[in-house]
């Protein structure tokens, strides 16, 4: 794997920086991007003078007004954030040409060889966030580093408005100190499963053999085996097209009725398959959301050995996913379907089904390669 120099960029509060963007009169204030507080909207975003008061996205909009009784609230404009993200995109595209967007508001950048022959990663970065500032008007925190992982990690240390660099040399102390609630793709579960194990940093993740690893997480304990060794040989790879389709409701009240439950399911496919139709692909897995009254929010999958386009394909497969899920048993506040694995044009032509070392992170499994702390030769300062 040559030698690489990476970039992770990510807005800063994104739909909220918009929102005090477009109205300069909410600039300093707690502003809340969400439903109505007096119902039963849930949180999608907040400004940093919000999260203050402990506010953060999935939180009940009610529970927020209760922590920040003066924050103002504002409904999601997701045509203007679609827009101010191509621009952003533009910007990116100025520097690089591999560009791995990971949702609206934030992408890896390869610059190893980078368009405009910046000697630096540092300085890329540099010039990127200078650019977004004064032609659009928002800050954005960068990561630089050797991979991917360290640069995601590095991008979230010095929010807002802040860059990191982590670079090769550095790369096995920082990993290896590292609480291991920091490592990316370690959620609250897989935290408190492995704090039960004894393990706290990486250093203490350093001291499990990769199978014990996979025995306890699966196929992400590979990932966790390798990155805490500072490999990650995962490429920067462009994204084209659309990657899913989904629609989802949060209901006026919690529901316990599985038979409602379908009935609402069955509406949110019939919007699924008229947006497919509407864009003429077709789909090869169905996952469906589930949020339950306590806000724990659980997703169950199909993939068919054939594309499906229409509600009827869909209601085929979503009685036995809800089957397996603890809806009705518990309360739920939130159903969707997401439509993925698409395919554009003839839904009977052969496909490759998806293997499953995909690049989402819990499908990691990038192996043996040299640590990064053996790249010295990269100029990141």
């Amino acid at each position: 794997m040559p030698d690489r120099k990476i970039l992770h960029i990510d807005m800063d509060a994104f739909f909220a920086s918009v929102e005090q963007l477009d109205n300069p009169d909410l600039r300093g204030l707690p502003v809340i991007v969400g439903g109505d507080p007096a119902g039963r909207g849930v949180v999608a975003a907040c400004s940093y003078e919000a999260r203050r008061f402990g506010i953060h996205s999935a939180m009940s909009c009610a529970r927020a007004r209760r922590l920040c009784p003066q924050a103002r609230f504002v409904r999601p404009r997701k045509e203007r954030y679609r827009e101010i993200s191509g621009r952003i995109m533009d910007v990116f595209r100025r520097y690089a040409d591999k560009i791995e967007p990971l949702s609206i508001d934030e992408a890896f950048l390869d610059v190893t060889t980078n368009l405009k022959k910046i000697p630096s990663a540092t300085w890329t970065a540099h010039a990127i966030r200078r650019e977004i500032y004064t032609t659009i008007g928002l800050t954005a925190s960068a990561g630089v580093s050797c991979n991917k992982f360290l640069a995601k990690i590095a991008s979230d240390m010095n929010k807002p408005d802040g860059l990191t660099v982590i670079t090769p040399e550095q790369a096995l102390p920082f990993l290896h100190s590292l609480p291991i609630r920091k490592f990316y793709g370690v959620g609250r579960v897989t935290e408190q499963r492995m704090l039960a194990m004894g393990i706290k940093t990486g250093a203490d993740l350093l001291q499990y053999s990769r199978q014990e690893l996979v025995n306890r997480f699966g196929k992400s304990g590979n990932f966790f085996y390798d990155v805490v060794r500072g490999n990650d040989n995962r490429p920067v790879c462009p994204r084209q097209g659309r990657k899913s389709i989904g629609s989802e409701v949060t209901l006026k009240e919690d529901l316990a009725n599985r038979e409602q439950m379908l009935a609402i399911l069955a509406r949110i496919a019939t919007r699924v398959a008229e947006a497919l139709a509407k864009k003429k692909l077709s789909a090869g897995t169905l996952i469906v959301k589930i949020r339950y009254s306590d806000f724990v929010t659980v997703t169950r999958s199909r993939t068919l050995p054939t594309m499906f386009t229409s509600d009827r394909d869909m209601m085929a497969m979503i009685p036995g996913l809800l089957a397996t899920t603890e809806a009705g048993k518990k309360k739920v506040r939130l159903l969707g379907l997401t439509a993925t694995n698409l395919l554009s044009g003839d839904i009977h032509a052969p496909r490759q089904l998806k293997l499953p070392f995909c690049d989402q992170l819990e499908a990691a499994t990038a192996h043996g390669s040299s640590p990064s702390s053996q790249h010295p030769a990269l100029s990141y300062v």
